[in-house]
C-alpha cells in the first residue's frame, strides 16, 4: 500500500515538472524556514507558501515553520490575512539541495470608511425599551436570590421537623432566654422564620383550630 502511495506521488509530481522545460530536475531543492512578522519578529501560524513557478503550494505550521520542494529561480508567494503579500526567489548559485530562510511580512493597513452607530432611532424608542426592558438576571443573581436568608427560611419553615432539629431549636430558644435574662425579650415581627412559620399554619388550618 506505501509502495504504491509513493509510486502514485511521485508520477504525479514528476508530471508537474515535467510541464516546465526551463528546469534541470536534476536541482531540485529542500526549501524550509520560518515566516515572522516585520514588526516584532513574531513566528506567524498558518501561511500560505506558494510556488508560482511551479505552482504548488504548502501551509506552514503553527510556529510559523514550512518545507516546500522548489528550484532555483522559482518565485515564493507568502500570503496572509492582514499582510501584504510578499515574494521570494529561490537564488540560482545555490550548491546544495537544501536551503534554508527567514523570510519577514509586513502588515497591510487597511482604511475603512468611517462609520456611526447610534443605538436608538429615536429618545423615544431608547425610553421605551428602558421602561419595557427585562431586569438583568443570570445564574449568579438567582443563586443568590435563592440563598437569601428569606428564602432559606421559608424553605425551612415547609420541612418537617425531626428529633435532632427539634432539639437544636429548644436549645436555641433556651440559649436566646438566657442571652436576654432581665431584658425585653425579641421582637419577632421582623423575623422571616416566624412569618414563614404563621403564613405555613394559617394555611394548614392551624389557627382556626386553636
Amino acid at each position: 500500500m506505501r509502495f504504491l502511495l509513493f509510486t502514485v506521488l511521485f508520477l504525479a509530481t514528476s508530471q508537474l515538472y515535467a510541464q516546465r522545460k526551463d528546469i534541470d530536475q536534476r536541482r531540485m531543492i529542500q526549501l524550509s524556514g520560518v515566516v515572522v512578522s516585520e514588526e516584532d519578529l513574531v513566528p506567524m501560524p498558518y501561511i500560505t507558501v506558494f510556488d508560482k513557478s511551479i505552482k504548488k503550494g504548502v501551509v506552514a505550521d503553527y510556529y510559523g515553520f514550512f518545507s516546500t520542494v522548489s528550484f532555483p529561480g522559482d518565485t515564493i508567494y507568502f500570503s496572509y490575512f492582514g499582510y501584504k503579500t510578499s515574494t521570494y526567489i529561490v537564488p540560482d548559485t545555490l550548491k546544495d539541495d537544501r536551503y534554508s530562510i527567514i523570510h519577514m511580512l509586513q502588515p497591510d493597513t487597511v482604511n475603512l470608511p468611517e462609520v456611526t452607530v447610534f443605538p436608538w432611532p429615536s429618545r423615544e424608542e431608547f425610553a421605551n425599551y428602558f421602561v419595557n426592558m427585562k431586569p438583568y438576571d443570570d445564574a449568579i443573581r438567582r443563586a443568590q436570590r435563592e440563598l437569601s436568608g428569606e428564602s432559606l427560611a421559608f424553605v425551612a419553615a415547609r420541612l418537617d421537623n425531626d428529633a435532632s432539629l427539634a432539639s437544636g431549636y429548644a436549645s436555641n430558644q433556651r440559649y436566646t432566654k438566657l442571652y436576654t435574662n432581665g431584658q425585653l425579650p425579641a421582637n419577632n415581627l421582623l423575623n422571616p422564620y416566624s412569618w414563614a412559620k404563621l403564613i405555613k399554619d394559617w394555611k394548614e388550618g392551624k389557627l382556626s383550630k386553636q
